[in-house]
């Protein structure tokens, strides 16, 4: 029998936490769109000489310390967040280093070199962990009906917001060009500052409305807490075959969505330097990836529900490969708009029945911590993704060879996801409930 369609109003008692939920990816895409558009223009044209590679090469590189650091981060931070029933407040303080560390990167002088490079890294680890964290609230406000529905609406809103964004970040670069307000420098730096704000605030709802589930006991210290965290984890590590759907699905996770990740973060550097994309061009393509996104997502959300998570996920896969052979072949403006279009469609739905898959295996007991293992199986080849895609573009002098490397990664993802069996890793993460009660 067809799931029916599901809507952020039609989830029961848990609307307003849904709200807030799906609010939080309206937030933080004002990050992602904005670091790959203005954020990687301020870097590569006035922090660094334009027609020098150290500016391009060093924005791929502090992108893969960050993730790296947040791939080693994840599990613990999810496992002491389950520990304390304390998801919230960690997300709080992950909130607030990231926008807040925005909002000083915009304020900082342009010569200050280091310190920019620095504080890039640490808000997008902010970035990274929060993920991870606010990821787990979901399987704690769906159902099985709903979990499609709305892990989609939260990446359909994220398109949306994110979007929305930059078009905010651009008109203070155009309206303020017209109006003689300070150089370019400033402008992007302005960019850049409301990006901070536009994740800090449009995150105040979700940090004053969701709840952490279940009983915390007596609160744990911190360094007792990660004590606890890590003996949970090498628990589960321990009894991983109890989850064997689960450690299948996280694996193959970690393969294609390390070439999802990198063709995200990459895909300016690629239009730039390859086909000689201006800043609007650029800004034009990244918009209409945004608004192509959000019906994209839902599409795949309801696909999800039609023909199951897994099938839909493979389907997805698939058009990623086709994408990934075709890129070698772009060498004109407009097959690279079409590509993109394409790309859009898919995109936000690759992650969001991912994230749904990931909801249904994961025993509630346990969400920030399986969460975490989630975001360390999303973050821990994407460091080297970037890393790989800096050191190619640096020696070769081309994005083409490091764009058809990640092909690989979606072919070992596709193979090994094809193996899980998500109504058997359904019931594997029911028994633990069960067994936990």
């Amino acid at each position: 029998m067809p799931i029916r369609d599901v809507s952020p109003t039609d989830v029961g008692p848990r609307r307003a936490e849904v709200f807030a939920w799906v609010l939080y990816d309206w937030a933080n895409s004002a990050y992602s769109t904005i670091l790959i558009t203005i954020l990687y223009q301020y870097l590569t044209t006035q922090v660094f000489d334009a027609k020098d590679w150290w500016g391009s090469t060093l924005y791929a590189w502090c992108i893969g310390t960050s993730m790296m650091t947040a791939a080693v981060l994840s599990p613990p931070l999810g496992a002491m967040a389950d520990v304390n029933r304390s998801k919230r407040r960690w997300l709080t303080l992950l909130v607030g280093g990231g926008a807040g560390g925005s909002m000083l990167l915009g304020l900082l002088p342009t010569d200050w070199v280091f310190a920019i490079l620095l504080l890039f890294t640490l808000v997008s680890l902010c970035f990274e962990l929060s993920l991870g964290i606010y990821n787990a609230f979901l399987p704690e406000i769906t159902t099985e009906q709903t979990v499609n529905r709305v892990s989609a609406w939260g990446f359909g809103a994220g398109y949306l917001g994110g979007g929305l964004a930059l078009i905010l970040a651009l008109l203070i670069e155009v309206l303020g060009k017209q109006w003689g307000w300070g150089d370019e420098a400033f402008r992007l730096r302005m960019g850049i500052f409301l990006m901070g704000l536009w994740w800090g605030g449009f995150s105040l709802p979700t940090l004053l409305i969701l709840r952490d589930r279940g009983q915390t006991g007596s609160r744990q210290r911190f360094f007792q807490a990660a004590q606890s965290a890590m003996q949970d984890i090498a628990h589960t590590l321990q009894n991983i075959r109890h989850y064997r759907m689960l450690a299948f699905f996280l694996v193959g996770f970690l393969f294609y969505n390390e070439g999802v990740q990198t063709v995200l973060n990459q895909a300016s550097t690629f239009a730039t330097k390859e086909l000689q994309f201006t800043t609007g061009e650029l800004v034009g393509v990244i918009l209409m990836i945004q608004f192509l996104a959000l019906p994209g997502s839902l599409l795949v959300g309801w696909l999800a529900d039609r023909f199951g998570q897994k099938s839909t996920l493979m389907g997805c896969l698939a058009i990623w490969v086709g994408l990934l052979g075709s890129a070698w072949f772009v060498h004109t403006k407009w097959q690279f708009w079409v590509l993109g279009a394409l790309a859009a469609m898919v995109m936000g739905g690759t992650q969001s029945v991912s994230r749904a898959v990931m909801g249904l295996l994961t025993p509630e007991r346990h969400t920030g911590q399986f969460f975490g293992f989630f975001n360390f199986s999303g973050k821990a080849t994407s460091f080297m993704g970037s890393f790989v895609f800096g050191g190619i573009l640096r020696l070769t002098g081309s994005a083409r060879p490091a764009i058809l490397s990640l092909l690989v990664f979606f072919l070992i993802g596709w193979a090994i996801t094809a193996l899980v069996n998500v109504q058997e890793g359904r019931r594997q993460a029911l028994l633990e409930n069960h067994n936990r009660s």
